[in-house]
C-alpha cells in the first residue's frame, strides 16, 4: 500500500538530511507504529506519505514514495485526499469549519459525495467516537481531547485507504484513547484500512501494532519488524517493556495482560521488600522558598540537558499567527494573549507597589511566597448555562506537586484558568497568594501564579526567542536577561533569532515554561505538559519540576499521562462531571483506579508499586542468598 524507495529529505537550512535511507513497504490492512527519539524525523516521514513533504514544507525529497500507486512527488495533497487521511499534532490547525458536525462533513463535501452518504457517515462517526452530544458545539469551545477526537473523525468520514496519524492519543484521557484505538483496530481488521501512526505514549499503542518501524537516530536508516523484536532494541519503550527488561522476561511483554502472566515470581520477591518512595520528597509545607537577593535568579531552576527535538520544526499547521479563538484553548488562548500582550506592546501599567504583598518593580526583591499559595472554596464555574465546575474545595501547599486528572471535558483546564484569573467563578471563592485572581491586574499576579497552557504557543506571539524573552522580562518587571538565562538553562544552543514556530513541541514547552518562571510564581500551573514529549524529554521535565518543588513552589499539573503522575506527583485529584471525586496520596488514588493506574501498578497489584525505578531500587536492596 505504501512504498518507500531510498527516500531522503533535506531541508533548505540544514546541512544533513533529516531522513535518509528509508526503504520499506507498509502492507495493506496493517497498523504500523513509527517510534524513535524526538528529532529523528518521524513527522517528516509521515509528511512524505500525505504529500505535505515537500509540497507544503519545502525541502528536497529524494527517492520515491508511492501510496496506492500514486507518487507523492507528482501528486500534491489535494490529489491524495481520497486515499490518505491525515491528523497532525495540532487538531485545531486542520479545522476549517466552526462546529463539530460541519467539520465531520467537510471532507466529504470536498470530494463531492452524495448528501445521503454524507449524513449516514457523519452519524456513524459521531457514534464511533462518542461525539453525538457534541455535534452542535463550536470547535473552539471543546477541550483538547474532544478536539482530537473530532479531528480523527473528520478524516474517517471520507473512508480513506490510508490513515496517517501523528500523536493521535496525546490529548486524550485513558478511556478515550482506548476508544480511539479500538476504532482504529476495527478499521484495520474489518475494512482493511492501512494505518501509519507515530506516538510517544507507547504504553497505549504498542500492543495493537502489527509492525513497528524504529527510526534509531537522525539520518539513520529505519528498522522494521515485529513489535517485541523492535522493543528489545529500541531506545524508547513503555514501562511494561522496561519492567520486562529488568526481570529478564523473554519474549518481552507488550501488554499488561502478558506481563501479569509472567509476574508471579517477581511479585513474590517484592512482597518481602520495603516499598521505596517514588517521586519527589514529601513537601515541606511550612518552609516557603527563600527570597532571592536579585530577581528571578536562573540558578533557582535546575539546568538539565536540552529538551529533545520533536521533529524538524517544519511540520504544517503550527498555528502561529492563527487567531487565538481558533487555536488550542479557545477563549483561554485568547485571554492568555491579552495577559501578556500589554507589556510586550509597551502599553502596560507597571505593577503597583505598597499593596502589602512585598511586590516591587525593577530590581527589588521578589515577594516571599505565602504559606498557602492557593485555595478554592465551594467554587463553581458556569458557561452558557452549563455548570463546568461545581463545589470545588481545594488547597495547594508549598512544595507540593498535585496531578489533576479526569476524562476529557471534566473541567481540568477550566480550573487552571480560574486559578490564574482568566475565568471568573460563578459562585464560591478563589484566592491565590491572598488575592482574588480575576479581580487582580495580571501584572500583579505574575509573582503569585503562572500558567503554561495546553498549547504553549498561546503564550508566544513574538517573532524571535529573544523578543519573547524581552517581553517576559518586562511583564515580570525582572532584570533584563532573566528569561534568556532560564531559556539557556532549559534549551542550551537555541539562537536568539529563532522563530518560536520553528521550535519543536518540547522546545516550545520549555520556552513557555521559562517565560512563566521569569516571574518566579509561588504557584505553577501546567496543562498537559508532556504532550508531544518523548520519554527522555519527559524525564528532563520531571527533574525541572522536582527542583522547583524542592525550592518550595506549589505545582498543579492537569494531565492524562498516568505514568507522569505516578513518577512525579505527591497527590492526585480526580475530576468527573465538574466535581472532585477522589483526592489523596498518589499511590492510594491511582492503584485503586483501573483507568488511572500506571502499567507497573496494574502488573504488580495488589502491591502499591508505581514505577520501574521503584522496583529496581527495591530489588537492589534485596539480600543476597
Amino acid at each position: 500500500m505504501i512504498r518507500f524507495e531510498q527516500v531522503s529529505v533535506t531541508y533548505e537550512d540544514t546541512a544533513v538530511p533529516t531522513l535518509q535511507g528509508v526503504d520499506l513497504t507498509v502492507p495493506e490492512g496493517e497498523l504500523v507504529l513509527l517510534v524513535g527519539p524526538s528529532g529523528v524525523g518521524k513527522s517528516t516521514l509521515l509528511g512524505t506519505v500525505s504529500g505535505l513533504v515537500p509540497h507544503f514544507t519545502g525541502g528536497t525529497l529524494r527517492g520515491r514514495v508511492t501510496v496506492a500507486g500514486r507518487d507523492t512527488r507528482t501528486h500534491p495533497p489535494r490529489e491524495l485526499a481520497d486515499v490518505v487521511g491525515t491528523v497532525g499534532q495540532d487538531p485545531l490547525a486542520h479545522f476549517v469549519t466552526d462546529t463539530v458536525e460541519d467539520e465531520l462533513a467537510y471532507g466529504m463535501e470536498s470530494l463531492g459525495l452524495a448528501p445521503a452518504v454524507m449524513r449516514r457517515r457523519v452519524e456513524e462517526t459521531l457514534d464511533l467516537l462518542g461525539l453525538n452530544e457534541l455535534r452542535d458545539r463550536p470547535l473552539a469551545s471543546l477541550s483538547g481531547g474532544q478536539q482530537q477526537r473530532v479531528a480523527i473523525g473528520s478524516v474517517l468520514t471520507p473512508h480513506p485507504k490510508v490513515l496517517v496519524l501523528d500523536e493521535p492519543t496525546s490529548a486524550l484521557d485513558p478511556a478515550a484513547a482506548e476508544e480511539v484505538l479500538a476504532v482504529l483496530q476495527r478499521l484495520v481488521h474489518d475494512l482493511g484500512t492501512t494505518v501509519l501512526m507515530a506516538e510517544h505514549r507507547l504504553e497505549r499503542v504498542v500492543q495493537y501494532a502489527d509492525q513497528v518501524v524504529l527510526l534509531p537516530g537522525p539520518g539513520r536508516a529505519p528498522v522494521m519488524g515485529p513489535p517485541a523484536d523492535i522493543m528489545a532494541v529500541s531506545p524508547v519503550h513503555p514501562p511494561v517493556v522496561s519492567l520486562g527488561r529488568l526481570a529478564a522476561w523473554s519474549p518481552l511483554p507488550l501488554s499488561v495482560r502478558d506481563a501479569r502472566r509472567r509476574s508471579a515470581p517477581l511479585r513474590s520477591r517484592l512482597s518481602s521488600l520495603p516499598l521505596p518512595r517514588t517521586g519527589p520528597t514529601t513537601p515541606a509545607a511550612a518552609t516557603p522558598p527563600p527570597t532571592p537577593a536579585t530577581p528571578a535568579p536562573p540558578a533557582a531552576v535546575p539546568a538539565p540537558p536540552a529538551f529533545e527535538e520533536r521533529g524538524p520544526g517544519r511540520s504544517p499547521g503550527f498555528g502561529m499567527g492563527v487567531p487565538p479563538a481558533k487555536r488550542g484553548g479557545g477563549r483561554v488562548g485568547e485571554l492568555l494573549q491579552r495577559f501578556r500582550r500589554p507589556a510586550a506592546t509597551g502599553t502596560a501599567t507597571p505593577p503597583r507597589t505598597g499593596t502589602g504583598t512585598g511586590t516591587r518593580t525593577g530590581t527589588g526583591p521578589h515577594p516571599e511566597p505565602p504559606a498557602e499559595p492557593a485555595r478554592t472554596r465551594n467554587l463553581a464555574v458556569r458557561r452558557t448555562r452549563t455548570d463546568i465546575l461545581r463545589a470545588i474545595d481545594l488547597t495547594l501547599a508549598p512544595g507540593e506537586i498535585t496531578a489533576l486528572m479526569g476524562r476529557n471535558g471534566a473541567g481540568k483546564s477550566t480550573l487552571l484558568a480560574t486559578l490564574v484569573g482568566l475565568l471568573e467563578p460563578h459562585t464560591g471563592e478563589v484566592t491565590v497568594g491572598g488575592r482574588v485572581p480575576a479581580a487582580t491586574p495580571p501584572a500583579q499576579m505574575l509573582r503569585h501564579v503562572g500558567l503554561v497552557p495546553q498549547e504553549p504557543r498561546d503564550l508566544l506571539y513574538a517573532d524571535t526567542v529573544a523578543a519573547e524573552c524581552a517581553a517576559a522580562d518586562q511583564d515580570a518587571q525582572a532584570a533584563p536577561g532573566t528569561c534568556r538565562d532560564l531559556v539557556a538553562a532549559l534549551l542550551p544552543g537555541v539562537p536568539d533569532d529563532t522563530h518560536p514556530r520553528d521550535l519543536s513541541e518540547g522546545q516550545r514547552l520549555a520556552l513557555a515554561l521559562a517565560i512563566v518562571l521569569t516571574g518566579r510564581p509561588a504557584l505553577l500551573l501546567l496543562d498537559e505538559p508532556t504532550r508531544g514529549l518523548d520519554y527522555a524529554a519527559k524525564a528532563r521535565l520531571v527533574e525541572v519540576l522536582r527542583g522547583l518543588s524542592a525550592d518550595g513552589h506549589a505545582i498543579l499539573l492537569a494531565t492524562h499521562d498516568v505514568e507522569l503522575a505516578a513518577e512525579l506527583a505527591h497527590r492526585v485529584v480526580i475530576l468527573a462531571g465538574g466535581e472532585i471525586v477522589a483526592d489523596g496520596p498518589t499511590a492510594e488514588v491511582v492503584v485503586s483506579s483501573p483507568a488511572f493506574a500506571p502499567q507497573v501498578a496494574k502488573i504488580l497489584a495488589p502491591g502499591h508499586w508505581l514505577t520501574v525505578d521503584q522496583v529496581a531500587r527495591a530489588l537492589a536492596q534485596e539480600p543476597t542468598a
